[in-house]
């Protein structure tokens, strides 16, 4: 029997205090913030691209645009999208939807995220942006970027690097969805046999 343990590595202080220096980091790259929306990977990217634009709002004393993104049909592993692959794929994703109240047009977009991990879930993102139009550039915030990358993918506003194993876990926990505020690890236990 395999056993996992879970470690925190960012308490909700810290999380609190990154989230601030991506807002102020955003801001300091984009000169203009009506020109800016946020745009959120549901479901705790949509949540981090509210606080965001909450901060954002405070610190530049302008309404930013947050708008909420929904990816589940644009995934490389879900089989409503194409031809077999070696790789299995889900068979019904859950759909959140998108929430996007403003045009993208000409407008500079920041994806948000909570992990970065092999790409996939921005390649997606990206995909299900062109469909809504065509932005002036796209640019990614992630809480936490944990290496591993399979894409060409980096983000522009980091708040935590956390190298990890590919058998490890990264879980944000975000007060929203699950209560409290906190990063954790989660690697199985080593030396306990399966």
């Amino acid at each position: 029997m395999s056993g996992f343990f879970v470690r925190k590595v960012v308490s909700a202080d810290q999380l609190g205090r990154t989230i601030v220096r991506i807002a102020h980091e955003i801001l300091e790259k984009n000169q203009d913030p009506g020109q800016l929306a946020l745009v959120g990977i549901h479901t705790r990217g949509a949540n981090l691209a509210h606080r965001l634009a909450r901060l954002m709002e405070q610190f530049s004393g302008q309404e930013i645009a947050v708008g909420e993104l929904d990816i589940s049909l644009y995934r490389d592993d879900v089989a409503a999208r194409g031809s077999l692959t070696v790789r299995p794929r889900l068979a019904q994703p859950e759909l959140r939807g998108t929430n996007l109240p403003f045009s993208i047009d000409d407008k500079t977009i920041v994806l948000v995220d909570d992990v970065l991990f092999t790409g996939r879930t921005i390649r997606a993102a990206i995909d299900a942006l062109f469909d809504y139009g065509r932005p002036a550039r796209i640019q990614l915030a992630v809480l936490v970027d944990r290496g591993h990358r399979e894409l060409p993918i980096r983000p522009d506003f980091v708040g935590k690097n956390l190298p990890t194993s590919q058998e490890e876990r990264i879980n944000v926990l975000l007060s929203e969805v699950d209560g409290e505020d906190e990063i954790v690890l989660e690697a199985a236990e080593q030396g306990v046999e399966s």
